[in-house]
Formats: structure tokens, C-alpha cells, sequence
């Protein structure tokens, strides 16, 4: 579970990951192929009484 500050921040931190030469060089390891085929993605708010 992640955490930001609004939509338009998450994506444009992601876009910064997969973007990334260290994940790119990741994605060419044997160790790591086949190990995530789907994510579901859940945008939640907080409530009042969150820490958050």
C-alpha cells in the first residue's frame, strides 16, 4: 500500500519508477520474470479520524 498526496502526484512518482534505468535493468532478470501479471489498483481517502 502506498501513500500520496493527490492523483496527479502518484502518477507522475510512478511514471518516475517505471521509468527508471534501475527498474529497467530489474526487468531483464530471470529471478523476477513472471512474478506480477496484474495489480488492482483502489484510490481510498482517509477519514477524519486517520492518522494520515
Amino acid at each position: 500500500m502506498t501513500t500520496f498526496k493527490d492523483q496527479e502526484t502518484r502518477d507522475e512518482l510512478w511514471k518516475a519508477f517505471f521509468d527508471s534505468p534501475e527498474w529497467k535493468e530489474l526487468l531483464t532478470y530471470p529471478t523476477y520474470e513472471n512474478t506480477v501479471s496484474h495489480a488492482d489498483i483502489h484510490f481510498l481517502y482517509p477519514t477524519d479520524y486517520s492518522d494520515y
